[in-house]
């Protein structure tokens, strides 16, 4: 039997994704790339919802996250950002390297800062380069609910909108242009089905003029190489991940074929299930109600329930990958992915899968925790 993998990111693949990966190698310099690359840009414009440039970047999420740091902040640019977890800890700490004067809004793990919290240091701080947030911090479980009011800030001194929706686009609401987002940074791994390796980042014609008229030194992530190729001859500037694109491409067309709308239903359905189920078991979320990460659940162990032990069984024995936590988190709460390809069956089976690794532990669970999913479930 396959694996079940319910990690937030890698996700399940969808097979006609992995098909398209065997196709016969093009020339990257060509018209048949040409049109497999345009295509791929299109449709990713169709899922940020935006007019912007896009630029698919052969790299990890994180990759895609550096890239709009040295392209866009200079030394001693002064930077808001929230941070509540690893991977803002990560972003924060990357802007600090870059030379940015970085304004950590610091919370505790499972919670967010406000939006009062953030208004006030604009109020407090004028000259504001850029704010950068991370919309779901797959770490701790939690997702910032007040993207579509921060350009009110951001343009009241003209300054950058910058938002890493690696584990969330393509399975939350997040309207690129209507959000007044300058950059967005994606991963495909995660919550758009596709195999590691592409991801994609929209840049603002504001924000695509900043980049060209002042360069970063570096080479393969300077976006205004990616901009004029693709201006120029709708290229990249480098050897891109050719089977990679095209599964890539696949999952765009899955996920547009299926529409934003009922997509985005079916993630906040599958995951009301996995919370109302799990915490009828007796798991309790690890982040606060109003934070909670409609992508990635994030779970307390039970009292005495030990990390390696339950999830390895959990593998070993029902075939069902689950996370755990790390840094201050690791042995201390677990973390199921709801992204992508997720539905009934994933729902049902991986909560079925956890109830007997209980069992099987010696903690009983409720056995009415498969039907209060169900009850959830019916919505879609």
């Amino acid at each position: 039997m396959e694996y079940l993998v319910m990690l937030p990111g890698p996700t399940n693949v969808p097979e006609r994704v992995t098909r398209a990966m065997f196709t016969p190698t093009i020339n990257h310099r060509s018209k048949d790339f040409v049109k497999l690359y345009t295509d791929v840009i299109e449709k990713t414009q169709k899922v940020f919802q935006t007019s912007h440039d896009i630029v698919a970047l052969t790299a990890s999420g994180t990759g895609a996250v550096e890239a709009s740091v040295v392209n866009l902040i200079k030394k001693g640019d002064k930077v808001i950002i929230p941070v509540n977890g690893e991977f803002s800890s990560r972003l924060a700490t990357m802007l600090e390297w870059q030379g940015a004067n970085v304004i950590r809004l610091t919370t505790p793990f499972g919670e967010n800062a406000t939006f009062d919290q953030v208004k006030e240091a604009f109020d407090n701080n004028k000259d504001v380069k850029a704010f950068y947030v991370v919309y779901n911090e797959t770490s701790t479980g939690t997702q910032v609910r007040y993207l579509d009011k921060i350009s009110k800030l951001t343009s009241r001194n003209d300054s950058y909108f910058v938002v890493d929706a690696v584990s969330i686009l393509g399975g939350e609401e997040l309207p690129v242009d209507k959000w007044g987002i300058d950059v967005c940074i994606a991963a495909g791994q995660k919550a758009m089905a596709a195999p590691p390796g592409i991801s994609p980042i929209s840049i603002s014609p504001k924000a695509k003029k900043y980049m060209i008229a002042n360069p970063p030194p570096t080479f393969y992530f300077n976006l205004a190489r990616y901009f004029k190729y693709y201006d120029d001859t709708k290229e990249t500037p480098f050897t891109p991940a050719l089977p990679l694109l095209y599964a890539f491409r696949e999952a765009l067309d899955i996920i547009l074929e299926e529409g934003m709308e009922a997509r985005i239903k079916r993630h906040r359905v599958c995951s009301d299930a996995f919370y109302s189920g799990l915490s009828a078991m007796g798991l309790s979320p690890f982040a606060k109600q109003d934070a909670r990460s409609t992508v990635v659940i994030a779970l307390n162990y039970l009292q005495g329930l030990e990390d390696k032990t339950f999830r390895s069984t959990l593998s070993e024995k029902f075939r069902v990958l689950v996370a755990g936590g790390f840094g201050e988190l690791k042995g201390k709460v677990f973390r199921v992915g709801c992204m992508g390809e997720v539905h009934k069956y994933h729902v049902m089976r991986t909560i079925s899968a956890i109830s007997s690794t209980l069992d099987m532990m010696g903690y009983k669970t409720n056995p009415e925790a498969l039907k209060v999913a169900e009850e959830k479930l019916k919505a879609l």
